[in-house]
């Protein structure tokens, strides 16, 4: 993503963030007063005929128990409020509509209300036959009224404080009115006996302790003005009357055997309840037309914040919006001065010099970008980069001096020790001829020879680590038996090595060296850091990418993150601070590099055994097909280096070899089981092989098998078996009874092999 686009982004965030702030705030102030102007809409509509319902009910309601208790002459007053409350159900059921009520829970009261409506004319005809119990009339107007309060107390506005206390005082009001009416309920049960039944004493007890908390409560609650005329109410004559009469009923009462006879002061209470009664109605409807006042002045409040809010919000997203376009170009031009400067930095200015430092010329510093000075955020990333580039260019200059240090000193050394190397080889061949009928002192100059061969390829890993090449003095195809066999050559623990090649695929010659070089420092490790009675084993095959060669040993168990290491080490060039760090252990340094070289893949993972397998993939454009050699005669030529052994063995008397007259892996073995080095081989020296006889599937490669004599008739019986036998020293036999096996196997394929090649030569 481009630091334009980035930039832009920056500005478009918190812009876009500002304006669904603004687009959010102004939508929720739009809600609120949607919602408040549908609640004044409901309030109006039927919040006020449901208060209007509530008064008439509780008048019938009084008038009723009057009549149930005989008082005389409220027949007409009880008609008269009848039709009073059938009006306000009229205009209730008319204007009411519970579906403009946003509450739940006052919908629902709503609807409790309507369809309780419908058994009013039930209840007044079993008032007037006096039919069942006064308190189950009595109990079906409190329902009904219990239920338009809660309506009231349910209804739901925003989250407006003032609204909501106005709500709760409004709401307190109508309870404490209730609960009056209730008391007068109750006194007008007693009638002309003035008489109540015990649990009437105690609900007129209970509305009496209510009442007073109530309208204490409510005190402390509404606004000023109105709390002033509650007041007034509160110290009327009234309802002081109301109180008096309130406390003779509790206090000086009488018990009967009917239940409670109440004192005459209570003939007082009808003149003063429709006094104070009448107040409170009118403080009631006034506390109801302010707070549906008080939500439409909010709303229209929430409509002007709301048209504020969009105007304030629109001209800070304006004013935003510059400053994002003029800092974004002013940056960008700043960075666009700064990037012409690096680019010409990166692309010529670095190349140049680092050519010419690693041409060995002199670098001086007015070719190198120098600091400005500026202040700036900007300038200041221009100064660390001018100084980033002198850093880079010092180490450059360092590391080339490092590198052709390095060159020269591997040169030198590789140089004179390989003289020494060719000079040791040359004298270790002249002393295998020149001795070489004594099998203790052959057995310690092929020792000698092989740790000299060992010598040779740690100075090629010097060469190769140094950024040279090993040379290759092959000039033809190499089988892949031949091959792996020369590679074998290379280690000291030989004879643990068991090879399975193939030979109808061969290697073409400019390759042979590296590959046999990478192959032996493989088996190297592996025979190095396996138990030494385990056997390693080296195979290939022909896939898809080319030829694979895999190696597996019986070692000590790796960790994954161990595999990982190992396998960086093959895939990237290490500096050379990380050589000298890992000095002793170079070899798989090495193969990386030949790995690279050839195009090769190398991977190190967990074998079957347990141990480590390395697979090593070839291309296929290093691969040749194998050409047929022509028949041979009868003795063929052995190749030019033999596989010497891990030890020499104890030297015995053994009887002569007989002359081999086919072809064999191996040069002719002594009585002891040495191979012996041919003279005239030098270091690196061409190495053609002899044709071999394709092995029988199955039968494998393994070092030190003896040769095959050459079948002669009548002659073919070893002198060694027609002469007695030396006895031979306990312990002088070094081979194993798995390298016997081998060698009696190889032993019936070869002959096999040369009696068909004989035939073919009579034929």
């Amino acid at each position: 993503m481009r630091l334009r686009t980035l930039l832009v982004w920056l500005a478009v965030v918190p812009t876009v963030a500002m304006g669904v702030q603004v687009l959010i705030s102004s939508n929720r102030s739009l809600q609120e007063s949607r919602h408040l102007r549908e609640d004044v809409v409901a309030g109006r509509q039927t919040g006020v005929p449901l208060y209007e319902l509530m008064t008439k009910l509780q008048a019938e309601r009084a008038l009723t128990a009057a009549w149930w208790a005989g008082t005389p002459e409220p027949l007409a007053d009880l008609r008269g409020s009848r039709a009073d409350t059938d009006r306000a159900v009229a205009a209730f059921l008319k204007s009411s509509d519970p579906g403009q009520v946003r509450s739940d829970g006052s919908k629902q009261h709503i609807e409790e209300v309507t369809r309780r409506l419908g058994d009013l004319g039930a209840q007044r005809a079993r008032a007037d036959a006096r039919h069942g119990s006064p308190d189950d009339t009595v109990d079906y107007y409190t329902g009904v009224i219990g239920e338009t309060i809660r309506s009231y107390a349910d209804f739901k506005h925003v989250d407006d404080g003032g609204l909501i206390q106005e709500r709760s005082s409004l709401v307190a009001l109508f309870s404490a009115a209730e609960v009056v009416a209730r008391e007068d309920t109750v006194l007008a049960l007693a009638g002309p006996s003035g008489k109540l039944t015990s649990a009437r004493f105690g609900e007129f007890v209970q509305a009496v302790g209510a009442g007073d908390y109530l309208y204490d409560t409510i005190l402390r609650d509404l606004p000023a003005d109105d709390a002033e005329v509650l007041r007034q109410i509160l110290a009327s004559d009234a309802w002081q009357t109301k109180s008096r009469v309130e406390k003779a009923v509790v206090s000086d009462h009488r018990d009967v055997p009917s239940g409670v006879a109440l004192p005459p002061y209570v003939r007082e209470w009808r003149i003063a309840h429709d006094t104070f009664s009448a107040q409170l109605r009118t403080l009631d409807e006034t506390e109801l037309r302010e707070l549906l006042g008080h939500a439409d002045d909010q709303a229209a409040a929430l409509d002007r914040e709301v048209a504020l809010l969009v105007a304030a919000g629109g001209a800070a997203l304006l004013l935003v919006i510059a400053v994002v376009v003029f800092t974004t170009r002013s940056v960008m031009r700043r960075l666009r001065e700064l990037h012409d400067r690096t680019v010409t930095i990166a692309e010529k200015t670095l190349p140049d010099v680092v050519a010419r430092l690693q041409s060995g010329q002199a670098i001086g510093t007015d070719a190198l970008p120098q600091p400005r000075g500026e202040q700036d955020e900007v300038g200041l990333i221009s100064d660390a980069f001018a100084r980033v580039v002198a850093v880079s260019v010092e180490g450059h200059r360092k590391l080339a001096d490092e590198r052709h240090g390095f060159g020269v000193f591997a040169s030198g050394i590789a140089s004179r020790t390989g003289n020494l190397v060719s000079r040791q080889l040359a004298l270790t061949e002249h002393l295998q001829d020149a001795f070489g009928q004594d099998e203790a002192l052959l057995a310690d100059l092929m020792r000698s020879d092989q740790l000299t061969v060992g010598m040779r390829r740690q100075i090629e890993n010097l060469l190769i680590l140094s950024g040279g090449e090993i040379p290759d003095p092959h000039t033809e195809p190499m089988r892949i038996a031949d091959l792996l066999r020369e590679a074998a050559a290379e280690v000291e623990d030989f004879r643990r090595i068991d090879r399975h090649a193939l030979d109808e695929t061969s290697v073409e010659p400019g390759v042979i060296s590296q590959l046999s070089h990478l192959l032996a420092e493989l088996l190297d490790n592996a025979t190095r850091f396996s138990p030494p009675a385990t056997r390693v084993a080296i195979r290939s095959e022909l896939v898809p990418d080319g030829l694979c060669i895999e190696i597996d040993d019986r070692g000590p168990r790796v960790t994954p993150e161990r595999y990982e290491e190992m396998n960086g080490r093959l895939h990237s060039a290490p500096p050379y601070s990380v050589l000298a760090e890992n000095a002793h252990r170079l070899g798989l340094f090495v193969v990386g590099h030949l790995a690279d070289q050839l195009g090769a893949r190398v991977t190190l993972r967990r074998s079957a055994f347990g141990g480590t397998s390395a697979v090593v993939i070839v291309p296929g454009e290093h691969l040749v097909e194998t050409r047929e050699p022509a028949a041979a005669p009868a003795k063929a030529l052995a190749p030019a280096k033999a596989l010497p052994p891990a030890k020499a063995p104890e030297p015995r008397e053994a009887p002569a070899p007989v002359k081999p007259s086919g072809p064999a892996d191996d040069p002719p073995p002594t009585t002891a089981g040495l191979p012996r080095r041919r003279r005239g081989e030098q270091v690196r020296s061409a190495r053609i092989p002899a044709p071999e006889v394709p092995p029988v599937a199955g039968s494998g490669d393994v070092p030190a098998r003896p040769a095959l004599p050459e079948r002669r008739p009548q002659t073919h019986i070893a002198r060694q078996l027609r002469e007695p036998r030396a006895a031979e020293p306990a312990g002088g036999d070094a081979a194993t009874p798995e390298e016997v096996a081998d060698a009696w196997a190889d032993y019936e394929d070869s002959t096999r092999q040369v009696e068909l090649e004989l035939r073919g030569d009579q034929s």
